[in-house]
């Protein structure tokens, strides 16, 4: 196979992912609190060429003498947008959204029968009954207990309000007498590009160990008592429905473009076959 139908066929795969990244932030364009992800995209292995020696090949040249032959491009990185969608208010109690692009809730999930810190922007939270039905825990849409200061927030059945104050603070109101019981624990992502997506509108931070960095360095907790929420509302995603067709249209014209190289690519192949012959 011909150096130019390789880097056409690496290049088109890579392209297919992106594809699929667009395809995704698209289908979640309505999805609470989802965040756009990026591609990046970066060149791969590059090979030198070097011209015949002649001394004239170097008067004028500010480049390397030679031709430099790239073997494709590659999906370098995909990134998480977490700049601040619109703000949609529902009246609804439970309901919260978050102020600052980069602050998260966090949410604690199973897996494999271990207990996980997870993150999210989704403040659709519901009250799920515990404890043979005594207590109340504050929980996702997915069933995941919610984190306060203190663990997950359990709630005394026999209440007769509840409200999520701007700083967090869940207050409970009982026999006309109102009383602080939990308050969330809201976290800054002060390196967002590190968080990884875990699947339902999650993300988890990657192996430290082998980036060298602490937990601390990336996740941060918020200023006490500030006000980093607004009660009764949502986030909308952040997806840019216009931005997402364009760069599905751009990316769909690089494949095809690759795609015409292979086919051209062959056809010249077989034009000299028959040459040959």
């Amino acid at each position: 196979m011909s150096q130019m139908m390789i880097q056409a066929a690496v290049t088109m795969n890579q392209l297919q992912q992106k594809l699929d990244l667009i395809g995704n932030n698209m289908a979640n364009s309505q999805t609470t609190g989802y965040k756009g992800r990026q591609a990046d995209f970066s060149s791969l292995l590059i090979q030198q060429v070097n011209n015949l020696s002649d001394p004239a090949n170097a008067e004028g040249r500010v480049t390397p003498d030679g031709i430099r032959v790239g073997s494709g491009a590659k999906l370098g990185s995909t990134n998480i947008d977490l700049s601040l969608g619109s703000i949609l208010e529902t009246d609804r109690v439970l309901d919260t959204a978050l102020k600052q692009d980069n602050h998260l809730f966090q949410i604690q999930v199973n897996e494999n029968g271990q207990e996980n810190t997870l993150y999210t922007r989704d403040g659709s939270f519901f009250l799920s009954p515990v404890n043979n039905n005594q207590d109340l825990m504050l929980t996702t849409g997915n069933g995941n207990p919610v984190l306060g200061q203190n663990g997950p927030i359990v709630i005394a059945e026999g209440f007769d309000s509840i409200d999520i104050r701007e700083n967090g603070q869940i207050i409970v109101s009982r026999g006309g007498q109102t009383a602080v019981e939990a308050q969330l624990a809201v976290v800054e992502a002060v390196r967002p590009r590190l968080l990884e997506a875990a699947g339902q509108n999650l993300f988890r931070l990657p192996d430290m160990e082998n980036l060298g960095f602490d937990a601390a360095e990336v996740i941060q907790a918020t200023a006490p008592n500030a006000d980093v929420l607004q009660s009764g509302a949502l986030e909308q995603s952040n997806v840019d429905i216009a931005q997402q067709m364009a760069d599905l249209m751009v990316t769909q014209r690089s494949y095809q473009f690759n795609s015409r190289t292979i086919s051209m690519g062959d056809q010249m192949m077989g034009l000299v076959n028959q040459l040959r012959s």
